[in-house]
């Protein structure tokens, strides 16, 4: 599955609180959602390499899963 991030979620992965959390981390936990998302949808208690845990919305798309943004905790 292509996932696709949006300019708002990688502008906010350069804020403190989403610190530790890598493009590869957002990549592995959107394709690890299972299923079909038709809305924008919040998926929560993801964990980055770093060890930070955060959660992201994403939603289907013809070209593949749309990861809106990253909530970092």
């Amino acid at each position: 599955m292509r996932v696709i991030v949006t300019e708002h979620a990688k502008k906010r992965l350069k804020d403190a609180r989403q610190e530790g959390i890598t493009m590869a981390d957002i990549i592995a936990a959107a394709t690890s959602i299972p299923g079909r998302v038709p809305t924008a949808t919040r998926f929560r208690g993801f964990v980055a390499r770093s060890g930070r845990v955060f959660d992201l919305v994403a939603k289907d798309i013809p070209g593949g899963r749309l990861v809106i943004t990253i909530i970092g905790k």
